[in-house]
């Protein structure tokens, strides 16, 4: 306490010192004035000459001035003024310059004052060096009034919520391991920074979530696609949108095929399509080809599949009655197709087409294979038994769904085989674009669902080659186990990169289990603008950070300031739902060799749009895989072709109940089974 009543009198004297200063300024430049006015004294006289002789004070106006200033600076440092949030900085600058240049700039009086003995300009000198000396005073004294920090200049904590990012290029020191990057800019500290996204193992899977127009496919997964064929990976791509994914994939392997030289066996891989709304820019295959179904239990899992993709809601009754009998009886029908002539008619297209037969021929014919005699058993009973009603249930619950993805288009390329799906053999590796359109969504979801589970089934085994699963939309097929896809990927060299809007989307089609596992499981996340429930698990996901707080208390008497620090949320949930377009936030995992000193970001993702329009410049269009041109007419009998083969499909179908029926009725042990014929 006795300190602080010190220091003010020190700073006092200093104030008194530079007032003095100033009046022995003013008297003796301008004592002629003075003089006139009979205001000047012999004691005061000969104090300035003693003064000007020992210390030569008064030789230059500039250096009794900026003594003068000195001294005032000095007792403006201990000035403790009533703290005043209006009061700005600009404010007080604006006095001060002013000030400085009237006290200064009125020197350019003096030398009139020596040549023209006029009172008026020595009234003009003194009101313009005590205003210069007045309005540095006062500014001096705001100085003391202004708050540290303006609490209005950061409104929306924008400096707290700041932190330094990534700003080196990283690679995975791995050969086999791809690196994806990611340029960005970011604002630390008042600035922005160049930054660098390092997604240094995409094995460890990758969700991609933002509304509608964030950004997410044009700045993130297009990038995927782009550098995992550029270091050589195969890549399979669910196009939802088709081609938009496709075409990038297709001709940026066009434009860079070198990837391939150094990865797997050396081969360049083959690009395939499966596009149901244009069959001339589509490969046929099979997904339910007979050397994929081991045992009956892969039977029962792709009936799973399509039944899970025709009726979202059964994801969460699995279990049900009426969900489990219709699997059960699919599941039946697919492997007799499998079993029956060595899988001559094994395809989706089959199994529709003989479901959609009587069924009481249907479950005779099942019934008579010792393979399928558990799994026909309940519907037997129910038929012995009399139970029509409950019979008729479970079959139309098979039935109804079925009958919307019937499509003659569908059937011809579900029925052909002009690849496999092992899309990561070495010695055959390909780039495989999966089509789908959102207008035909329900139809074209249950063979989109049935060929991306065939193709996690193949492909995620050890000893193939690095390989990317580019799955866009991910919500508008049901993407059976993707939890051991993403569990095992980075083992088994996969990249999993996934996107949808939000996670309540997901969880509405996939359910809150199944959602918790994959956004829990997944090693890098990038978001763009997502709302209410994702935005708040996003930011608890980054966590907090140490952030200063200021509060002001103002009252007539005083004004009290308070700092204090807390551990707050790094990026908030509002400022998430208030992204901007192309503007992420996320984290990145490290791998084994790479160390980051900050995994976390929050960047706008820089792309480079002129690089990006040359060379889509040089893009072509999906090729045409079947010329479907009658060579001798010249005429286009697409649609003669595709439904020659719808027909014969159903004709198949209906040759191999009659087939099995005669079977059946020429064996005495069966013939008992078929119904007795009225006479």
């Amino acid at each position: 306490m006795e300190d602080e009543r010190s220091l003010e009198k020190i700073m006092l004297m200093a104030k008194i010192v530079s007032f003095f200063l100033l009046l022995m300024h003013c008297y003796w430049h301008c004592y002629l004035m003075f003089d006139r006015f009979g205001l000047t004294f012999e004691f005061i006289n000969r104090f300035l000459l003693n003064l000007q002789n020992s210390t030569g004070l008064f030789n230059s106006p500039f250096l009794t001035k900026t003594i003068c200033l000195g001294f005032l600076s000095i007792g403006l440092l201990g000035t403790r003024g009533k703290k005043d949030c209006k009061i700005t900085i600009n404010q007080i600058l604006t006095r001060l310059s002013i000030g400085l240049g009237l006290f200064f700039g009125a020197g350019f009086l003096l030398p009139l004052l020596a040549l023209f003995n006029a009172v008026a300009l020595d009234i003009i000198y003194l009101i313009l060096i005590i205003a210069g000396f007045l309005l540095i005073l006062q500014g001096g004294t705001w100085l003391s009034r202004l708050l540290k920090t303006n609490l209005k200049d950061d409104v929306f904590n924008t400096e707290n919520e700041s932190f330094m990012q990534e700003t080196r290029t990283l690679h995975n020191p791995a050969e086999d391991i791809p690196t994806v990057h990611l340029p960005t800019k970011f604002y630390y500290k008042g600035q922005w920074h160049e930054g660098m996204i390092n997604v240094v193992n995409p094995h460890r899977a990758t969700i991609v979530l933002g509304t509608p127009g964030s950004g997410k496919s044009f700045a993130i997964i297009d990038e995927y696609i782009k550098q995992l064929i550029e270091q050589g990976n195969c890549m399979y791509v669910y196009d939802y949108k088709f081609p938009a994914l496709s075409m990038i994939a297709y001709n940026h392997y066009r434009l860079f095929p070198h990837g391939y030289k150094n990865s797997g066996n050396g081969i360049q891989p083959k690009v395939y399509f499966i596009n149901f709304d244009d069959p001339r820019r589509s490969h046929r295959c099979n997904p339910l080809n007979p050397s994929f179904l081991k045992d009956i239990t892969d039977a029962n899992e792709s009936a799973h599949i399509i039944l899970m993709n025709l009726n979202r809601s059964w994801i969460k009754k699995q279990g049900d009655f009426f969900v489990e009998s219709p699997k059960i009886l699919l599941a039946a029908i697919i492997w007799y197709l499998k079993i029956y002539q060595d899988g001559k008619y094994c395809t989706l297209p089959h199994a529709i087409e003989l479901l959609n037969k009587k069924y009481e021929e249907l479950f005779i014919i099942l019934s008579t294979y010792p393979e399928l005699e558990n799994y026909m058993a309940p519907f037997k009973e129910a038929l012995e038994g009399g139970a029509m009603e409950q019979l008729q249930g479970q079959i139309a619950s098979a039935k109804i769904p079925m009958a919307r993805i019937i499509s003659k288009e569908l059937y011809w390329v579900l029925s052909g085989d002009d690849f496999t799906l092992d899309i990561n053999n070495p010695d055959e590796p390909k780039i495989f674009c999966l089509g789908n359109n959102p207008k035909r969504e329900t139809i074209y979801g249950v063979a989109n669902g049935l060929f991306n589970f065939r193709i996690v089934q193949i492909i995620n085994e050890k000893g193939k080659q690095p390989c990317g699963v580019i799955v866009d939309e991910l919500p508008t097929m049901y993407f059976d186990k993707i939890d051991r896809l993403i569990g095992t990927a980075r083992s088994n060299k996969i990249a999993v990169c996934l996107g949808f809007q939000d996670y309540s989307q997901l969880e509405k089609d996939y359910g809150r289990e199944d959602m918790n596992v994959i956004v829990n499981t997944t090693g890098n996340v990038f978001a763009g603008q997502v709302l209410g429930d994702s935005a708040e698990k996003l930011s608890k996901r980054f966590g907090k950070i140490l952030q200063e707080r200021q509060s002001v208390s103002i009252n007539k008497q005083d004004t009290s300031t308070s700092i204090s620090t807390q551990m707050d949320s790094l990026i908030p949930s509002g400022k998430i739902a208030n992204l901007r377009q192309g503007t992420f936030v996320g984290s990145v995992a490290e791998d084994f060799g790479v160390e980051m000193t900050q995994n976390i970001f929050h960047a706008k993702i820089l792309v480079d749009i002129k690089k990006r329009k040359e060379q889509e410049k040089q893009y072509q269009k999906i090729p045409i895989i079947k010329n479907f041109t009658n060579p001798k007419t010249g005429k286009d009998e697409m649609k003669k072709i595709i439904e020659a083969n719808y027909y014969q499909i159903k004709n198949d179908v209906t040759q191999i109940v009659a087939d099995e029926l005669q079977r059946i009725a020429d064996d005495p042990k069966l013939a008992h089974l078929l119904p007795k014929q009225d006479e």
